[in-house]
């Protein structure tokens, strides 16, 4: 059966469990004996056929639905109330890498839109002496190498800096991630100007023969800092691009659908760029050899893009597409107590 078929034929079925469900969450006594064995039957026969469109389908849009239809419907049985503790372990375990996952094409472009630029100015400036010079005066060169580069790290206490860095790394995040909704093309400008940026301070102090101080600098905190960014920016070109192309969904639902991952996305990050703060603002100027520093960074970076790839590619083969309020549901993560699915998959 091909899936507008499938649509068509089960559609009246889920319409009347999302109606019965919400009906049972705002009070339960609102149904009788007949409409709640209706429910209960109704949940059952949703939860195989959520399986099955696993299974046949493949597609996130469907599966993400019927989960979200079946996760409200088992809530509504069995009465469930998620613990604070609980439902955040839930996001930093299941839906923040779900979400990260389903936008990895996204998370590619943006890596591209931001690193090719900061490749490329880095290369064109350090081969180029005519085109460093009008970057910026020897003199202002001389003085940023030597005074105004390692200075940004350690002028301040600790605690302040890190304030001031978390703070403007959630900032420019959230610009990567407003301006992409724009329309996509906003979002991946922004993201080359932070690259070219980055590359012509890398230019700057390779030139001057300093390239070892400025990757023992950068690379502690910058790895993870710069992921995070290149993530925020991903979030925003996929809302961008659910408005240029929604595909066979109505715009609005195409932006709500981005919007509940983008969510997602976004409060997870706040932790991400917590950790990138803590290192540079207590690790980068801390004087300990580049090496050590280095090691820290790349440790942490390679246990967050690890966390990211296993619990997101785990989550996603489950049926998660990391939408805020998602739950793993259905068979494959039925309440205990709860009735076996049964039913038809038709």
């Amino acid at each position: 059966m091909d899936i507008d078929r499938y649509l068509v034929q089960n559609q009246p079925g889920w319409a009347r469990l999302a109606e019965l469900s919400a009906r049972a969450r705002w009070r339960r006594s609102s149904l009788d004996a007949v409409e709640i064995d209706e429910l209960v039957a109704l949940y059952q026969r949703t939860s195989a056929q959520l399986s099955h469109v696993r299974t046949t389908y493949r597609d996130p849009e469907l599966t993400g639905r019927l989960t979200r239809l079946v996760a409200d419907a088992s809530a509504a049985i069995y009465g469930q109330r998620s613990r604070p503790g609980r439902a955040l372990g839930r996001f930093f375990a299941d839906t923040f890498p779900a979400a990260v996952w389903h936008l990895r094409r996204f998370v590619a472009v943006a890596a591209l839109a931001t690193f090719l630029p900061a490749v490329a100015m880095a290369v064109w400036l350090t081969h180029d002496q005519q085109a460093l010079d009008r970057s910026g005066s020897p003199s202002y060169r001389r003085e940023y190498v030597e005074d105004r580069f390692e200075q940004y790290y350690s002028d301040q206490p600790s605690v302040v800096f890190f304030t001031k860095v978390t703070t403007n790394n959630i900032q420019v995040s959230f610009t990567a991630f407003g301006l992409g909704l724009l329309g996509a093309v906003p979002g991946v400008l922004i993201l080359a100007s932070n690259g070219a940026a980055l590359g012509q301070a890398a230019a700057w102090m390779i030139a001057a023969g300093d390239g070892g101080r400025f990757f023992g600098l950068i690379l502690p905190h910058g790895m993870l800092e710069l992921s995070a960014i290149v993530i925020a920016g991903a979030a925003g070109l996929a809302l961008g691009w659910a408005w240029i192309a929604p595909g066979d969904r109505r715009r609005t639902d195409a932006l709500a659908s981005e919007g509940r991952r983008a969510a997602a996305v976004v409060l997870g990050l706040m932790a991400t760029f917590l950790a990138a703060g803590t290192i540079e603002g207590f690790l980068t100027g801390s004087g300990l050899p580049a090496v050590v520093r280095v090691g820290v960074g790349a440790s942490a970076w390679v246990a967050f893009v690890g966390y990211l790839v296993v619990r997101g590619r785990g989550a996603a083969a489950r049926g998660l597409t990391g939408a805020l309020g998602e739950e793993p549901s259905g068979p494959d993560a039925a309440p205990v107590g709860a009735p076996a699915p049964a039913g038809s998959t038709g």
